[in-house]
């Protein structure tokens, strides 16, 4: 049971990293490869589009909302 957990909490830590660095890549590139490369379709690259998307709005909504509230905007 504990091999079981130190696996997910490193697989939730590798998640974590990857979709840090990465929504902004996946958000702008995965159009162009769409629309202009004629890359086909896939349900789960949208969802992962999806995903990203919803970080990257995350992100900006704390900015706003810590600018208005007169913390510090980066911690």
């Amino acid at each position: 049971m504990r091999e079981l957990q130190s696996f997910l909490r490193h697989f939730y830590g590798a998640g974590i990293l990857f979709f840090y660095y990465m929504k902004w890549p996946i958000v702008l590139g995965l159009p162009v490869l769409y629309f202009y490369l004629g890359y086909p379709r896939y349900w789960l690259l949208d969802l992962l589009w999806l995903y990203c998307l919803g970080l990257i709005i995350k992100d900006i909504v704390v900015v706003v909302l810590r600018w208005k509230r007169g913390e510090k905007i980066w911690r």
